[in-house]
């Protein structure tokens, strides 16, 4: 469920960014995992839907393959939807994917001034309410900021040159977690900054495995927004089951 009212933007626009290139192959299957049927539709129509329902996303932006930019399955997809435009974008990194369509929208007609929210296919557990606690959050702080989760688990530090009949490592100390927080998507940035920091850390072959790392190399501290545990990423096949299992549930109280 969405806010009556929607959030104020104060003259700038909100778009979806939906980096869909992979091909999931740790999940295995004939199909990107994306594209997989999970709980009786295709695992990104979740993501869709969730940016479709929140009233405060202008538009919707897929970076897609290529080679997959033609496929039927986006075809189905484009049906009863706000702005949604597919893209063959896609690059052989994630972070290159984001750059690329993040050009086409610039290139498209949206403001370099607007925000962008880049969520991650494989987060089918995202909600609008989600979208909207990190919305408001952004927009009230005028800066950019992600949803995300304290860590709660203890971490091990792993001893990489004790190797255990060729399959297991030695623990080596216990790491912190005081002030570690596990990164969830969307992470919502202006559109124009946030090119411009992919595009040096690319140009830099620098380590970023998101956009809020992009960001912090640019001397950014985004938000952290207190995600939820159901946005989690569905990258093994125990994640897919696992998240088959919660979205049946939602549909099926």
């Amino acid at each position: 469920m969405s806010n009556t009212s929607p959030i104020p933007l104060n003259g700038r626009q909100c778009h979806a960014l939906l980096p869909t290139a992979g091909s999931g192959s740790r999940l295995g299957g004939d199909l990107p995992k994306q594209f997989q049927t999970l709980a009786g539709k295709p695992m990104l129509a979740y993501a869709i839907e969730a940016f479709q329902n929140t009233p405060e996303i202008h538009s919707i932006w897929v970076g897609v393959n290529p080679h997959f930019a033609h496929n039927p399955i986006l075809n189905e997809l484009k049906q009863n939807t706000k702005t949604l435009t597919f893209l063959p974008t896609g690059g052989t990194t994630r972070q290159e994917t984001v750059k690329n369509t993040l050009e086409a929208m610039l290139q498209g007609g949206v403001s370099e001034d607007d925000w962008v929210l880049v969520h991650d296919a494989a987060r089918p557990g995202i909600t609008t309410a989600l979208i909207q606690k990190l919305i408001s959050a952004v927009v009230e702080n005028n800066s950019g900021g992600l949803l995300a989760l304290p860590v709660a688990d203890t971490l091990k530090r792993a001893d990489l040159s004790s190797v255990v009949a060729n399959q297991f490592t030695r623990a080596e100390a216990t790491v912190s977690r005081n002030h570690l927080w596990q990164a969830q998507t969307p992470q919502m940035f202006g559109v124009k900054k946030l090119y411009d920091a992919l595009e040096q850390a690319i140009r830099n072959e620098a380590d970023v495995t998101d956009e809020a790392s992009a960001m912090e190399l640019q001397g950014e501290k985004p938000l952290l927004i207190e995600g939820a545990t159901r946005n989690f990423k569905v990258t093994h096949p125990a994640d897919w089951d696992l998240m088959q299992s919660v979205l049946s549930a939602v549909a099926n109280p």
